[in-house]
């Protein structure tokens, strides 16, 4: 699994959203004046992943009110997509990397072990992508409590 790192152009993806659209990193990054907050989750409607959906869903009007966008990625077939943005009352896009392309290309695919099992799945991880394209944060195998507060401190949110 190859890594990005802070300076590296970020992959440019095109994917269908739980809301029926399409996100696409450059429309979001044209919409965003600091950046894109793009951030991947191994499985919708799961602890972990309802926490930090549910975090970043609390934190979404002072991320956005600091010219943030922010786009939730996973391999999670669409309609899982819009079950899980209903049932928690998502407002920005979730998008669906079913094949896990955009995933290896940020290199968070990969063996995860859970429990006595080791399988391929997403690493959760986050990056942001300043308007010009080039990533100004990474971080892999975050943690999903907690993590989007400490993002916040990083990018000098309230």
């Amino acid at each position: 699994m190859s890594r990005l790192a802070v300076g590296d152009t970020a992959p440019d993806f095109s994917l269908p959203t739980a809301n029926g659209e399409k996100a696409t990193l450059a429309d979001l990054r044209a919409g965003a004046s600091n950046g894109v907050i793009v951030y991947f989750y191994p499985k919708a409607s799961t602890p972990g992943c309802t926490t930090e959906a549910c975090d970043f869903r609390d934190a979404l009007a002072s991320l956005q009110g600091a010219g943030y966008a922010v786009v939730g990625l996973s391999a999670d077939p669409v309609a899982d997509l819009q079950k899980f943005a209903t049932e928690q009352h998502l407002t920005f896009p979730l998008a669906s990397d079913l094949d896990h392309s955009v995933a290896e290309a940020y290199g968070t695919w990969g063996p995860v072990t859970f429990g006595d099992r080791t399988f391929d799945s997403v690493h959760r991880s986050t990056f942001v992508v300043a308007p010009d394209g080039t990533l100004t944060s990474v971080a892999y195998d975050v943690a999903a409590q907690g993590h989007v507060r400490a993002l916040r401190e990083e990018l000098g949110v309230a």
